[in-house]
């Protein structure tokens, strides 16, 4: 559809930023932190999240940088394990400080706290004691969420519960650290996951005073290489798996038909105790998080084995499923340096879709483009190309809103560079230089991109200039 005029951003709408805190805080065993899953991931070659952006010492100075940029909110994630080390025990008070004093930084400035509870950073200790395959992986959570709206409830409005669920159900291998779960055994943690945010999300109705609390799932519109039927209903096995199974859950209380018809197929069903349902059923999240980097595009299943075909990548790879969807190619589709499909229409697909279906307020959460970025000899580092990625698909929020759909706000990933769990600091995102590498932590210092002007300008204006 074509519009005479777009409508405008919203007026308090949430420019923003994202991180998480094991890509960007280092500092991992320090001031009473235990460890997570996250920190048995020991690369050879790339960087580890021992130190990673040195966030944890440099907290100050980069919530400065968020000021000057203009940010409207910051959507960060807190380490379960510098609240509680070993997941369910002791309360470490440092850890509770150091939040405090982030959260007290960015309000001091204006800057609206997004707080992601759980950010695929397990406590180490409740891994090795089964968990999220362990129901008291969900008792732990809910401890654990209880000490954040008691301690930050305060000044802290809008929270995600767990990030990205459907990707470490899909693409376990990042977060499960020695043996890969079987998939009955990752629907079995998918279930328990759905009751632990549920009961985190009517905790926070009861504690924290105007709360808002929603997922924060990894969505993508899934695509038919074809207009053969065969091929959309491909697509819409897949786009019910990976995407609607977390959402229906998450918003209506209730397994999706098609992803739940899969599991009894695959022998994949989770075990559902007496009175889930009903836990899931009466949290009402009151926004939903939307991580959104590209569509997908399949056709049809040949069932033949010839359906799954491995190959090399992370979270936004496909690789196919016997009797269930096939990888394709989307030739329309421009790639990045690391072989990720740029498509911001399909982010206004996306959002269009989503609202369509649970017509609550959207907050994108993460969108961006890795790139391999270089400081110059001038002292700067020119990113033009991530300047026309995050244009095109501002440009395509606008149109979603004009669609009808309530965006709320866009906080691209990332504010600063940080460790990308597969690619390092060969990978970078910010808005703000890291002067590190792989191994060698240089001097750290913080270095604005010609993209941190440009988006200074963006927010400024609520949105893209007229050109």
């Amino acid at each position: 559809m074509f519009y005479k005029q777009l409508k405008a951003f919203p007026e308090g709408f949430l420019w923003g930023a994202s991180t998480s805190a094991y890509q960007v805080e280092g500092a991992y065993k320090e001031d009473g932190k235990g460890l997570s899953v996250q920190d048995l991931h020991v690369p050879k070659d790339i960087a580890d999240f021992k130190v990673a952006s040195d966030h944890y010492h440099h907290m100050k100075e980069d919530v400065k940088l968020m000021a000057e940029m203009g940010m409207k909110a910051y959507r960060f994630s807190i380490a379960w394990t510098r609240i509680l080390p070993d997941g369910d025990g002791e309360v470490n008070e440092k850890g509770i400080q150091f939040y405090n004093e982030l959260i007290d930084e960015l309000v001091s400035y204006g800057i609206e706290p997004v707080v992601t509870m759980y950010h695929f950073d397990l406590p180490l200790k409740l891994h090795e004691k089964g968990g999220w395959c362990s129901r008291n992986t969900i008792d732990a959570f809910v401890k654990y969420a209880k000490i954040l709206f008691e301690t930050y409830g305060d000044r802290v409005k809008y929270w995600l519960t767990i990030n990205e669920q459907n990707v470490m159900i899909n693409h376990p291998n990042a977060m499960n650290p020695g043996r890969i779960p079987t998939k009955k055994e990752l629907y079995q943690q998918c279930h328990n996951m759905f009751v632990a945010a549920a009961k985190a999300t009517i905790l926070c109705h009861e504690m924290v005073s105007n709360g808002k609390i929603g997922p924060a799932p990894n969505i993508t519109a899934i695509y038919p290489e074809k207009c053969n039927p065969a091929d959309v209903i491909a697509a819409d096995n897949w786009e019910s798996i990976r995407c609607w199974l977390y959402l229906d859950v998450a918003v209506h209380g209730r397994y999706n038909s098609i992803a739940w018809v899969y599991m009894e197929e695959k022998g994949y069903t989770p075990v559902i105790e007496d009175g889930d349902m009903e836990i899931i059923a009466k949290a009402k999240p009151d926004f939903i998080g939307v991580n959104y980097y590209a569509t997908a595009t399949v056709s049809e299943a040949r069932n033949d084995g010839t359906d799954c075909q491995p190959r090399n990548g992370d979270q936004q790879v496909m690789i196919g499923e016997e009797g269930v969807y096939r990888a394709a190619k989307n030739n329309y589709l421009e790639e990045t340096q690391f072989g990720w499909l740029i498509d911001s229409i399909g982010m206004r697909v996306t959002l269009r879709r989503i609202y369509d279906r649970y017509h609550l307020p959207m907050l994108i959460t993460e969108n961006g483009l890795g790139a391999k970025d270089k400081l110059t000899e001038d002292g700067c580092v020119h990113d033009p190309y991530r300047i026309d990625y995050l244009k095109r698909h501002f440009h395509q929020a606008q149109l979603a809103i004009s669609d009808g759909v309530e965006l709320i706000g866009y906080c691209p990933w990332s504010f600063i560079d940080l460790v990308s769990t597969h690619q390092g600091y060969g990978k970078r995102y910010g808005f703000v230089y890291v002067n590190r590498d792989e191994k060698d932590l240089k001097n750290m210092a913080r270095i604005k991109k010609d993209s941190f002007y440009w988006y200074q300008e963006v927010i400024k204006n609520n949105g893209l200039s007229e050109e």
